[in-house]
């Protein structure tokens, strides 16, 4: 009796399947971050975008400022409805005697958490005269 010993293998190489699975982990890899960052742009877009420099501009668009305390409001009336709930608060104050105003804003959530701040300057000639320039009442 003669027992055969050519016996032919066809399968893959450990070299072959070591390739294919560090292909596959790559890839899968890069799905994942790509998932990632389109669930991360979708969450960013269903909230505003709040910043300190949206009060600014509007207090940009006036001519005169004048000198006064803390001055509050809510931003959904400043800006429009998605902004409802977040309200803004800045006092001004002349800090050179040639009308140059700082603004220092500030943005609170709904939890009344500050997520917003900044100090602003204003150059304003027209503006009527403040503590720096001998003024004795704030207007």
């Amino acid at each position: 009796m003669k027992v055969s010993t050519n016996i032919s293998r066809r399968g893959f190489t450990l070299l072959e399947v070591m390739f294919a699975v560090i292909a596959f982990c790559t890839a899968s890899f890069a799905i994942l971050a790509l998932v990632s960052q389109s669930l991360e742009e979708a969450r960013r877009l269903q909230r505003p975008m709040v910043d300190a420099g949206l009060v600014a501009s509007e207090l940009s668009l006036t001519n005169q400022l004048v000198e006064n305390g803390a001055v509050t409001g809510d931003l959904g009336d400043l800006l429009g409805d998605s902004y409802q709930g977040y309200t803004y608060s800045y006092q001004i104050q002349e800090v050179e005697t040639n009308r140059l105003f700082e603004a220092d804003i500030a943005i609170q959530n709904p939890n009344q958490a500050i997520i917003s701040q900044g100090s602003y300057l204003f150059y304003r000639p027209a503006s009527p005269a403040g503590s720096m320039d001998g003024a004795t009442v704030a207007r």
